[in-house]
């Protein structure tokens, strides 16, 4: 993609869509008129800027005003789930053109997961009749804590054969562009935060799923921490429980929140079953989800006194579960935290659903390829 670096000045002026003549680049740009054409000519030739009409005649020839061509290449976006492989195709503002899902275990290993990970991208490429030479990166979203320096995973959890594997390494060899890596619950609160919620400095958003964790939005910015361990909410204690939890520590939010824990309480076998349960409205599947909202919701009155969101949105799984989740999680977040912090808050299920965490993945890639 060195073409993107070459000519990322005047690209980003045209990633609003709005098309835009020579002169007008050169204005809001304030660089020389040769170094515009210049570049012009450049995201012509790549594809990544295309002829749109002509602007109104103030004298003379008309002049051409030019735009974005967010097709020009596609990104490949990858959730990979504790039970689910999700791949999608996307353009470079991050709409989503074609998608698969399939049932498939993490704990299988990466070699299996990856493998089928590149088949599912191959073929999603066929069904766009498109080049793999057209792809301009692919962003992967893990279930498990991930050096973001380095894309590896670091000690997760419920990813025997993980640990260290070099996730971009391996998709590198058979998928062309960068490969980034992050963990799911942070890309899902990229992916909400751009699709719903752009406008919105401070922002959580809280996976409820097989596992419990939290996406930090601050000053309009996704902040992984030093190691990239920002938001692991799932391994807070919870006082006085001591249930053991996977990761080696007792009474874990894990351990008595997440849907594996519901799952096993209810007697059920995923978090599926626990969601219709619900609708079904069977009172112990309603209260015990209650109860795990008003758990998660102990831990999060602590994040609101720390990080002071105006958002905090809830997705996942055991959010499809409707009004029982957050209800619970709302009791207890605006009774243990102070006025001034929740003043304006809001705590709402995700509009992104299940596509939050493609589009997180996808605008991952979008991010560094056209600024």
């Amino acid at each position: 993609m060195s073409d993107l670096g070459t000519a990322d000045v005047v690209l980003r002026l045209l990633l609003d869509g709005q098309p835009q003549t020579r002169a007008e680049l050169i204005d809001r740009s304030g660089l020389a008129r040769s170094t515009v054409n210049g570049r012009i000519e450049a995201l012509l030739a790549s594809g990544l800027v295309v002829p749109s009409g002509e602007a109104a005649s103030t004298g003379g020839r008309p002049p051409a005003r030019f735009r974005f061509n967010p097709t020009a290449r596609l990104v490949l976006a990858a959730d990979v789930g504790a039970t689910h492989l999700s791949v999608a195709l996307t353009d470079l503002t991050g709409e989503i053109l074609h998608r698969s899902t399939t049932q498939l275990r993490i704990d299988e290993g990466p070699e299996v997961v990856l493998d089928a990970l590149v088949g599912a991208g191959h073929a999603l490429l066929r069904e766009a009749d498109r080049s793999p030479t057209d792809l301009a990166g692919t962003g992967v979203g893990l279930p498990g804590p991930v050096e973001h320096s380095t894309g590896r995973p670091n000690h997760p959890p419920i990813m025997p054969g993980w640990d260290a594997y070099d996730v971009a390494g391996r998709l590198g060899r058979d998928l062309p562009g960068p490969v980034l890596v992050d963990n799911d619950v942070n890309i899902m609160a990229l992916g909400e935060h751009a699709t719903a919620y752009p406008q919105v400095e401070h922002l959580l958003f809280v996976k409820v799923a097989t596992g419990i964790g939290a996406g930090v939005i601050s000053g309009g910015r996704l902040h992984r921490g030093a190691q990239g361990a920002a938001g692991d909410i799932g391994h807070i204690q919870v006082l006085g429980r001591t249930e053991l939890c996977r990761c080696g520590n007792r009474g874990c939010l894990e351990t008595i929140a997440s849907a594996a824990a519901l799952a096993s309480r209810l007697e059920v076998g995923t978090s599926q079953d626990i969601v219709e349960l619900v609708r079904a409205g069977n009172t112990d599947a309603i209260t015990a989800i209650r109860q795990a909202g008003r758990e998660i919701g102990t831990v999060l009155a602590a994040a609101v006194s720390l990080l002071n969101p105006s958002v905090i949105v809830v997705g996942g799984s055991l959010a499809q579960a409707g009004d029982s989740l957050l209800a619970g999680l709302r009791e207890t977040v605006y009774a243990r935290s102070l006025p001034l912090a929740t003043t304006h808050l809001h705590v709402v299920p995700s509009r992104t659903g299940r596509d939050a965490a493609l589009l997180g993945a996808a605008r991952l890639v979008c991010d560094q390829v056209v600024g």
